[in-house]
């Protein structure tokens, strides 16, 4: 079993910033179509979870990150490098898992994963020692031997993450990583990710159209709509602060309810979808809710920890809370 720290060894290039991202203005215009506009954002997190709808930006962004696309105005730094100024260093420090194929037919997993390695400026011993160590690691070392191109689904994208590992990038960038992938493939995929999250030099990047993806691995969002940031959220933050607050649904005179709550030093606030916020006083809070409503006549309906999904934050940035 290849351990996350064999898979993912960091190479030399020099870390000049914590931030694995800074984004400062970046403006991209591909033509006279602006695509990217005033987008400033810092990536401090260790899992970025990149969304929007289609036509959003979120593909020119990773072009521009890999240096494939130059900003038009502003600018964005990875790890400290400009990525117009220095798009070598900034490429020597990323791994790129594209959304399509983006297979050799005809090659092997070990050789293509290899050819890969070398491409990105490994030594050809070194290349091919790092690719049998993340096939193994992503599960295809019994499969190594076989072509590419008779993989399945599942198989192609985990050569595709094999391929992204191998140079040991410092920012790996997962394009829509579990696409076409079945339930259980999905949840085998995340696994992994999550082991690459306990290396403590590796940042992920993941752009993709599925929120529960993103929900479960990544401890901070960025939302774009239109070229624009539509919200730029601390999930793992906001976490952290709702941990003792509560959301309520009710049902009869709420009014009263709340009057006497707040005459007895508990407040509840207005939350989305009709319902309450009740931030925990401490242990005599719930008990004493539950005798108010009692004598009140309301019917608590749903009592439950908060936790504010991503799609009502993704909801929320597109304009379409309920």
């Amino acid at each position: 079993m290849v351990s996350p720290r064999t898979a993912v060894t960091a190479r030399g290039t020099r870390v000049e910033s914590d931030a694995a991202v800074l984004l400062d203005g970046l403006s991209v215009r591909l033509g006279r179509r602006p695509v990217l506009d005033g987008v400033t954002a810092r990536f401090g997190g260790r899992a970025i979870g990149l969304l929007g709808p289609n036509g959003a930006g979120k593909t020119t962004l990773i072009n521009t990150l890999l240096g494939f696309v130059r900003p038009t105005s502003g600018s964005a730094r990875v790890f400290g490098h400009d990525v117009r100024r220095r798009p070598s260093a900034v490429r020597a420090l990323c791994g790129y898992m594209p959304e399509t194929d983006a297979i050799v037919p005809g090659l092997t997993g070990v050789r293509f994963v290899c050819l890969m390695g070398e491409l990105a400026g490994l030594p050809a011993r070194d290349a091919l020692v790092r690719a049998h160590d993340v096939l193994h690691f992503v599960g295809l070392g019994e499969a190594r031997y076989r072509n590419v191109e008779t993989y399945s689904t599942g198989m192609r994208q985990l050569v595709k993450l094999a391929q992204a590992l191998v140079a040991g990038p410092r920012l790996l960038i997962l394009d829509e990583p579990t696409a076409g992938l079945d339930p259980r493939h999905r949840a085998e995929f995340l696994r992994l990710v999550r082991e690459l999250l306990e290396v403590d030099h590796v940042t992920v990047l993941i752009s993709s159209h599925l929120l529960r993806d993103v929900e479960e691995v990544c401890d901070q969002v960025l939302i774009l709509r239109d070229g624009r940031v539509a919200a730029f959220r601390d999930v793992a933050a906001e976490r952290r602060a709702a941990a003792g607050s509560y959301d309520l649904e009710l049902r009869g005179p709420e009014d009263e309810f709340v009057r006497r709550l707040a005459a007895a030093g508990v407040s509840l606030e207005r939350a989305p979808r009709g319902r309450w916020r009740l931030e925990e006083g401490g242990p005599h809070t719930i008990p004493l809710l539950l005798e108010t409503a009692v004598a009140c006549g309301v019917q608590v309906r749903r009592l439950e920890r908060r936790r504010d999904s991503l799609e009502e934050i993704f909801l929320q940035a597109m304009g379409e809370a309920p």
